[in-house]
């Protein structure tokens, strides 16, 4: 029992973006239709983050599809998923917003920021294994070491 728990957490994706309710996505879910597989991309809006810090968080995705809304609940760390992508960036502030399956989808005016602007701002991420450059100072007897 304890090795399948193991082996379940080394197969866990930890490449994920942090996302917020008010994200707009595109989900990359891998359908399978007979011995054919596909990727099907549903883009909608994050409405609510269930389980952030289990090791198998799920968020609802809603888009309107035809003046029908469509939900969809994915577990962000499951083998079907192929990716989730970060497309826009809304300014909200409520952790859950059910409340947008009652508005219509011109009601909802949230201010937008683009994904590429939010990924060009953030710092780049510190790499853990550089190799240590050493210089040796004769005079002194003193060793610096750089990284």
């Amino acid at each position: 029992m304890r090795s399948e728990v193991i082996a379940f957490n080394k197969t866990q994706r930890k490449d994920t973006i942090d996302f917020h309710a008010g994200d707009v996505v595109k989900v990359y879910r891998k359908i399978k239709e007979g011995e054919k597989e596909r990727i099907q991309i549903f883009e909608g809006m994050i409405i609510a983050i269930k389980g952030r810090q289990s090791s198998s968080p799920m968020i609802n995705v809603r888009k309107v599809s035809n003046g029908v809304g469509v939900e969809i609940v994915v577990p962000m760390f499951s083998p079907n998923i192929e990716k989730i992508e970060l497309v826009k960036r809304a300014k909200v502030r409520k952790s859950k917003l059910y409340y947008v399956r009652d508005k219509a989808a011109k009601a909802l005016r949230f201010k937008y920021i683009d994904a590429s602007q939010i990924l060009a701002a953030k710092p780049a991420q510190k790499i853990e294994n550089a190799p240590i450059k050493e210089t040796l100072v004769e005079e002194s007897g003193v060793t610096e070491s750089t990284k």
